[in-house]
């Protein structure tokens, strides 16, 4: 059985520190709609207090944690550890959108390193921490971050961004919209 915390503790801070990956997860309210479970990698994620919580989110074919948080808030962030200590971390939250049109934009997007494909910050008010065993989770050797979506991105250029965002990153497959 898991424990529970609160609020984000000096230990969990530091687990979060040594991770190089974490995955984010949204749904929509209707039973029929489509569960968003994304992989997040780069220094995108930042612990700003014991129970607030932010990422950086770059363009990508789509755009489901912004519909589902924008239609609900709920959001759930996961750790896994895949080195020598096995533990699980997740920290269940509300969340919503800051984009760059937004005048909380400068207080967030402070705390990152702002690329031209940076979409959104994704802010979550945290209420509940879940840390389990994680002894399933395998070993894995950590080689890199890949630089495929920053070659992809320059090759868009500004407006190719733009448009693409425009495209792709408005709707929701289930049809909801992202508030972009």
């Amino acid at each position: 059985m898991g424990k529970f915390l609160e609020s984000i503790t000096d230990v969990t801070r530091e687990f979060i520190a040594k991770q190089h990956m974490f995955f984010v997860a949204t749904a929509p309210l209707t039973s029929e709609g489509h569960i968003n479970l994304s992989p997040k990698g780069l220094d995108a994620f930042r612990i700003l207090s014991p129970t607030k919580v932010a990422y950086m989110d770059l363009i990508g074919s789509g755009n489901e944690t912004a519909a589902h948080i924008l239609e609900n808030k709920r959001i759930t962030f996961m750790f896994c550890s895949y080195d020598k200590v096995p533990n699980i971390l997740r920290l269940y939250g509300k969340g919503y959108s800051v984009t760059r049109e937004d005048a909380e934009w400068g207080e967030f997007s402070a705390h990152f390193n702002i690329y031209p494909s940076t979409r959104q910050i994704i802010v979550a008010d945290i209420f509940m921490i879940q840390n389990s065993c994680g002894y399933g989770i395998p070993f894995y050797e950590y080689q890199g971050e890949r630089h495929i979506h920053f070659d992809w991105a320059e090759k868009k250029g500004e407006q190719g961004l733009e448009d693409y965002k425009q495209e792709k990153n408005r709707v929701s497959l289930d049809g909801l919209a992202t508030g972009l």
